[in-house]
């Protein structure tokens, strides 16, 4: 996949209908290697690298949670914050049914549900974030501004 060429997939056509600044990042897909793959491919810090996780709370109401890539989510902190009694992660077939994308590939945007979203609040303070464009081994690199004008992001403080 070249620059010129990325895949029109439903979160490249949602940033495009909102009019979002961004670029395409496609890279060497490996199976199980993360956002470390993906740092190491695009030759960038894995800070800067979001994962797009989809948990559900104790009703089964999913939820999205973007954390940086060298950080993990601490579903305690999440579920305290939110008001839950419990988070914690949705299995991949109903990650797969909630957005539309494949466990490796998973976006925020243009997601089949409709969920709210909540972003690690340090996310806000990178100059540029690398995060999923709806296929494995394509990122998309745009202004952590933009998640917030387009996805409505609330920040959270939830990583460790």
């Amino acid at each position: 996949m070249t620059k010129d060429k990325m895949p029109t997939t439903l979160a490249v056509r949602m940033l495009r209908q909102a009019n979002a600044a961004f670029e395409p990042c496609p890279y060497n897909y490996e199976d199980h290697g993360g956002t470390e793959v993906a740092a190491r491919e695009l030759k960038v810090d894995e800070h800067q690298v979001i994962k797009t996780l989809i948990f559900q709370d104790e009703a089964q109401q999913p939820l999205v949670v973007l954390m940086h890539g060298d950080k993990q989510v601490s579903t305690k902190n999440l579920a305290r914050q939110l008001g839950r009694k419990l988070i914690e992660p949705c299995p991949p077939a109903k990650v797969a049914k909630l957005t539309g994308y494949m466990v490796g590939g998973v976006s925020p945007f243009g997601t089949i549900k409709k969920m709210p979203v909540y972003a690690e609040k340090t996310i806000f303070t990178l100059p540029a974030v690398y995060i999923n464009g709806g296929k494995r081994g394509f990122l998309v690199k745009m202004l952590p501004s933009e998640i917030i004008r387009i996805l409505q992001a609330t920040a959270v403080e939830a990583a460790y």
